[in-house]
């Protein structure tokens, strides 16, 4: 048998190192890049305006509940040793409260991005309402962005604040994009039994197919090895992996009723993923609302008459005990 030069050899040695240490480093680049450097939005009146011209009429709400004390700060210190922040208010009529809301915004937001469906929450449908920034958001500590995966252990702690402030016995979580995401895998878990329901807006199916896509998306590179050593790296650093971190094996868990929301015309979180995400939820009552014409996070925007409407029959649907599976 022929003998491959020894210069080859070390030729193609060297061609493996270097694109070895290439994808180590390109892994380290990402984690650090998605996770820990993200342009995040720590500037709640920043945060306000921009939500204002979004939904207008917004901001004159905001603002006059916080300068009548109707808003109230709380904080509370998470499993990992990390100062965790939250807001909350009581329904706009409190002594007929039909409910509380738990809300959690999405990726490099804060808390202040929910307000205008906390608004939708406490004023049309009488809810008391709990926000709170996720981890390494807003004012609350943390080490990197966790996507969802680990927030939803927090996602459950702020549940229980929400239950000893108000002992009410109706529960709604409701996130948007990555706090949709941190809902659904929430509600795959032992959840409290004060949790009712769970309301999902343009969540993505798994942090791997989301990253997989924005590789592909915004850089044009393969997942193969570069979310490979990503997701190792993220494992070492902060205990978890990007192929765990899965909205549909947690929703193939799920029991309880859930709202899937999404617009048709969402590319950030592909507007497909709702239909795999409802898909993956086999038990329970589940319904869907499809708004036309609506991008990422949108939907609320866009029609709000019509998603107060899908929520409101969700929680009718819910509280009447309609547990068969619907899709609207």
């Amino acid at each position: 048998m022929k003998k491959f030069p020894k210069t080859v050899l070390i030729t193609l040695l060297s061609v493996v190192v270097v694109l070895l240490a290439a994808a180590v480093g390109g892994g380290f680049y990402m984690v650090g890049y998605a996770l820990t450097s993200a342009d995040r939005d720590l500037d709640y009146e920043e945060t306000a305006h921009k939500m204002d011209k979004r939904v207008p009429g917004f901001y004159e709400w905001y603002s006059a509940l916080r300068a009548d004390g109707v808003f109230r700060d709380t904080t509370i210190v998470n499993a990992r040793g990390f100062r965790q922040y939250a807001v909350y208010a009581s329904a706009a009529d409190p002594d007929s409260a039909c409910g509380t809301a738990v809300l959690v915004h999405g990726y490099t937001d804060n808390m202040v991005s929910m307000m205008p469906i906390s608004r939708m929450y406490r004023d049309s449908l009488n809810f008391n309402i709990l926000i709170f920034d996720q981890q390494y958001h807003g004012r609350s500590e943390g080490e990197s962005i966790q996507m969802g995966w680990l927030d939803r252990f927090n996602a459950a702690l702020w549940t229980e604040v929400a239950h000893n402030i108000w002992h009410n016995d109706f529960m709604v979580v409701h996130g948007v994009s990555m706090g949709a995401a941190t809902t659904m895998m929430l509600s795959g878990d032992p959840d409290p039994e004060w949790v009712s329901a769970y309301v999902e807006d343009c969540g993505y199916t798994s942090v791997w197919n989301q990253f997989s896509k924005e590789l592909e998306g915004q850089f044009g590179l393969p997942s193969f090895p570069l979310l490979n050593f990503a997701s190792l790296i993220c494992q070492i650093r902060f205990g978890w992996g990007f192929r765990e971190a899965s909205s549909l094996e947690m929703l193939s868990r799920s029991t309880k009723p859930v709202l899937f929301i999404q617009g048709d015309s969402d590319t950030y979180v592909p507007a497909a993923d709702i239909y795999s995400c409802y898909e993956a939820k086999t038990q329970g009552l589940k319904q869907m609302y499809v708004v036309e014409g609506a991008g990422h996070a949108q939907a609320f925007e866009k029609d709000q008459a019509g998603y107060t409407a899908a929520v409101r029959d969700f929680i009718s649907s819910v509280k009447d005990g309609n547990m068969h599976i619907v899709q609207k």
